[in-house]
């Protein structure tokens, strides 16, 4: 649901189930599920501004005050720093490549809300 400024509560959309991988046994982690309810979330806010029952600007503006891309690039960064840890010899190059792929990927994510 979405608030408007006049805080009328706009009905956006009504969810009644999301099938994910891990449902059909492909894997077996709770983590698993998180990955897609997120995606899934903001595939309910895309199609609520392509149908026109959500504004764009404040759908852009709720997931910037939320801090979407830095949790975001909190999950690149951590894995970066995961596989770092886990890696034996430190100059490994495909260890470190790895890492510096997942970092940067992290400092885009943050770059790219800074021009909404």
């Amino acid at each position: 649901m979405e608030r408007t400024s006049s805080t009328e509560i706009v009905k956006v959309a009504d969810i009644t189930a999301i099938e994910t991988s891990a449902d059909r046994g492909a894997v077996h982690s709770e983590l698993a599920y998180l990955a897609p309810a997120a995606a899934a979330a903001l595939g309910l806010l895309a199609d609520a501004i392509k149908r026109g029952t959500a504004d764009r600007e404040s759908v852009v503006q709720a997931l910037k005050e939320a801090a979407v891309h830095e949790r975001f690039a909190d999950v690149l960064a951590a894995a970066s720093e995961d596989v770092m840890d886990e890696t034996e010899d430190p100059f490994d190059f495909d260890a470190r490549l790895d890492a510096d792929n997942l970092s940067g990927a992290a400092s885009q994510v943050r770059d790219l809300f800074r021009w909404l």
